[in-house]
């Protein structure tokens, strides 16, 4: 019984390691918004969720994150880029950690340790984009390392 317990551990994380992508993950489904996510880091998927699709078009709404940190966080730097048909559209990038900034729950965690954050977030935007596009949101540290890296794919044809 142990021996086949092992023998199928093995094959899992050899699986595992064969595997060249996460799976993509579903935030929310609704009428007329749809987000999904796939971590672009190969070596870490993460997990993220929304109360509500519909929360997403207001002003401020909630969220859950998690992941184990692989690369401690003395700085953290995020940038968004907006793709529609392979293009780039819009970039944007701000310090979210670091001397001289606002210090958030996750800073200064180390690596190993599990972040886990749940609360409100406001995206600065009155609305959301209508249409098909893919936004890449990437997280480095200090190190300019992968801290977390997701491409989001937004289909949105809400009405405003």
């Amino acid at each position: 019984m142990k021996t086949s317990n092992v023998l199928l551990l093995i094959l899992v994380l050899l699986y595992i390691n064969a595997s060249t992508e996460w799976p993509t993950h579903t935030v929310c489904k609704e009428d007329n918004l749809e987000i999904h996510y796939k971590s672009c880091d190969p070596q870490q998927d993460f997990s993220f969720s929304i109360d509500h699709c519909s929360d997403v078009a207001t002003h401020t709404f909630n969220i859950r994150a998690a992941a184990i940190l692989r690369h401690s966080i003395k700085e953290l730097y995020v940038k968004l880029e907006m793709i529609i048909n392979g293009k780039t559209v819009l970039t944007y990038s701000e310090t979210l950690c670091g001397p001289g900034h606002s210090k958030l729950i996750f800073c200064g965690m180390k690596k190993g340790e599990h972040f886990h954050y749940e609360g409100p977030v406001t995206l600065g935007i009155k609305e959301i984009p209508q249409g098909d596009y893919t936004l890449s949101a990437k997280l480095t540290n200090q190190d300019h390392v992968t801290v977390a890296c997701a491409d989001f794919t937004v289909k949105n044809y809400l009405d405003y």
